[in-house]
């Protein structure tokens, strides 16, 4: 149970945009949802703006606590990333495909936030997975390491672009799911092509 009311907020309110959106979702709302006075709320966040922010933060950050846990879970560089996606599909399962969109055009501080994470620590975990793999025999050793990093990091985003999803008829974690899978097949040698078929038998991620 959660008995700070700080963390209740943070928790809920999260909870609340991710599901239906941040610009769909007012003060008002979330207050009435959570049943507590939007006077309650502002005691704790000055506006709409600093909690959504407080809640990009931590969720990066618990986020980022998550991927360090996993590398050191993983076996190999290729269970690293079956890990990490197995992480998203759970993250975004349930995420309103607007949100990147509504923090970029409403939110801009908590964007930053979010483009910050993105463009360095996403970037960074990819390079050093990428050559993880390399090393371990796994991707091929003429991949531009610089190139694909920052192509996956693109290719994770694209999912949320309204076009997209249109153009597709795909949902976030189909969309992830389909352009991982080419990802990796296209990073591999031999080797890591009958790892990629084994984790495929095994893990639920991959399966329809």
């Amino acid at each position: 149970m959660i008995t700070d009311t700080k963390e209740r907020i943070r928790i809920e309110a999260g909870q609340l945009l991710i599901q239906f959106g941040i610009r769909s979702m007012s003060m008002d709302d979330i207050a009435s949802r959570l049943g507590m006075s939007k006077k309650t709320i502002y005691q704790y966040f000055k506006d709409k703006d600093e909690l959504v922010l407080d809640i990009v933060n931590k969720n990066l950050e618990d986020s980022e606590y998550v991927c360090e846990k996993d590398i050191l879970q993983a076996d190999n560089a290729i269970h690293e990333v079956i890990l990490a996606m197995d992480k998203m599909q759970r993250m975004y399962g349930n995420m309103n495909p607007g949100i990147i969109f509504d923090l970029q055009k409403y939110h801009p501080k908590a964007f930053s936030r979010f483009r910050k994470h993105k463009d360095g620590y996403m970037i960074n975990m990819i390079r050093t997975n990428l050559q993880k793999g390399i090393a371990e025999g796994l991707y091929r050793p003429e991949i531009n390491i610089d190139i694909l990093a920052r192509y996956r990091v693109e290719s994770i985003f694209i999912v949320f672009n309204p076009g997209f999803q249109q153009a597709t008829q795909s949902g976030l974690v189909q969309g992830m799911h389909e352009i991982l899978i080419n990802f990796l097949f296209g990073l591999v040698t031999p080797k890591g092509h009958k790892m990629i078929e084994t984790y495929l038998k095994k893990t639920k991620f991959f399966k329809d």
